[in-house]
């Protein structure tokens, strides 16, 4: 309430103090209200405040519950072209880790512009890669998001798309829209930053066919190539720069074994799977921004309609990890006691730790 204290807000060196403060002020707005208007007034730094008829106080306590809730759901935005009724999202987390702070804020906002559009939320693993995904995963995420109580229309899974997905890499190899690849990887990383095409980019369609046969068979030969889609190598956006869009993978997956010896990569799976679900708004984080033209030009190669994304901030957070792949190095070396060690950002870790759901909740909606 000083003008010391004024000052502090705004200085930039003292961020957490003053999230801690807003964090505080929120959860006790009442509170911290009548104590001011009480004491502040005793000290002579101004009047105390007369006492209310009960109605009247009845009446500013539910003004400022209002305020309050108003102030936790500040995602007050429009979703472009979204129609009342006809709104479908997706919140489609890999089962490679445990839904960690940013995770949650993917998915919360998901559940918000659904309620908001009166529209549907379709929970969707995109289990593509089996060296990194287990059932464990799938699970503990599916008690993360109860624990978040997101509502969702139903479960999908990415694999259960396979084998369209394996239908439009067909397609698109006798379109001329991709090729097949067995550039070493090492080489092919420097070709792409280089803007080099791949010495494989003007194989015929027979020859790609042939060597899509042989990565679906799982052969020595197939294993040695990967899927390309043909866009741009002298593209200044580099995930332009024919992105690969299967990869060969041996291993078995967590859902359907054996059955694949091939597996669609990330950026040519969700596109295709958006549109073949009836997502209407796909809703990703800026770290994905380079990334969004690619997604565009991958629906137009497809022949399918255009899905709008929607771009929010990513969470970031000081002195902590958000990467699973670091996570899970903790994980395995025994750093930690598992996923819901307390230390860790996790939605389980954080519970564990002693962090309500609701303050969660709160802290999520304030970002």
């Amino acid at each position: 309430t000083g003008q010391r204290w004024d000052s502090l807000r705004k200085s930039k060196k003292y961020q957490n103090l003053v999230r801690w403060y807003n964090s505080i002020a929120l959860e006790y707005a009442s509170v911290l209200n009548e104590l001011t208007e009480t004491y502040v007034g005793k000290r002579g730094l101004g009047k105390p405040k007369s006492a209310k008829p009960k109605e009247k106080e009845e009446n500013t306590t539910n003004a400022e519950n209002s305020d309050r809730e108003k102030s936790m759901c500040p995602f007050d935005v429009e979703l472009p072209g979204a129609e009342v009724g006809k709104v479908v999202l997706r919140f489609a987390p890999e089962p490679s880790g445990y839904l960690h702070i940013g995770h949650s804020k993917a998915a919360l906002l998901n559940q918000y512009f659904a309620q908001k559009y009166q529209g549907r939320l379709i929970l969707r693993f995109d289990d593509t890669n089996p060296a990194k995904e287990s059932n464990e995963f799938v699970e503990n995420i599916l008690a993360d998001v109860e624990t978040l109580g997101i509502k969702y229309e139903k479960v999908t899974y990415t694999s259960d798309y396979f084998p369209n997905l394996m239908e439009m890499a067909e397609k698109m190899i006798i379109s001329g829209k991709a090729y097949v690849d067995d550039t070493p990887r090492e080489q092919m990383q420097k070709e792409r930053m280089d803007g080099i095409e791949s010495k494989c980019r003007n194989n015929s369609i027979e020859t790609n066919l042939a060597l899509w046969k042989e990565m679906i068979a799982g052969t020595e030969r197939g294993l040695q190539c990967c899927l390309r889609g043909k866009l741009d190598m002298q593209a200044l956006n580099k995930s332009l720069r024919d992105p690969v869009y299967y990869r060969s993978n041996p291993i078995a997956h967590h859902r359907i074994g054996k059955m694949y010896k091939v597996y669609p990569t990330y950026d040519f799976a969700c596109p295709f799977v958006d549109v073949h679900e009836g997502v209407t708004h796909a809703l990703r984080s800026s770290e994905y921004h380079d990334r969004n033209e690619q997604y565009y030009r991958i629906l137009e190669d497809m022949g399918v309609r255009k899905v709008q994304i929607y771009e929010f901030s990513r969470l970031n957070l000081v002195y902590t990890l958000l990467s699973k792949r670091k996570l899970l190095w903790f994980v395995e070396h025994g750093k930690v006691d598992g996923w819901d060690d307390p230390r860790f950002p996790t939605v389980q870790g954080m519970v564990r730790r002693g962090l309500t759901v609701e303050a969660l909740l709160q802290f999520i909606l304030s970002q």
